[in-house]
């Protein structure tokens, strides 16, 4: 019924000896899938380490902002006795 299929795949088809070939190329698409997975995770830790490091920034300039140093009102000592 579907003889067809097998005609029209037939020049398309891997010959056993050549397998060795084909499990080469699958293996290297797994590897370059695998490879982007870490890529993927890469960059999200990147956008993470990124926030932290803004948000640290943003905590040590807030306690700077506190700070706030006595200023001394000179006006009042002169040096005549």
């Amino acid at each position: 019924m579907f003889r067809w299929i097998d005609d029209f795949l037939k020049p398309y088809q891997i010959p056993t000896t050549d397998m060795t070939l084909f499990d080469k190329i699958i293996d290297l698409e797994e590897k370059y899938n695998a490879l982007l997975l870490d890529i993927k995770r890469l960059e999200e830790e990147n956008v993470e380490l990124t926030n932290c490091l803004y948000e640290v920034e943003n905590r040590l300039q807030e306690k700077i902002d506190n700070i706030h140093p006595i200023t001394y009102n000179l006006s009042n000592y002169t040096l005549d006795k």
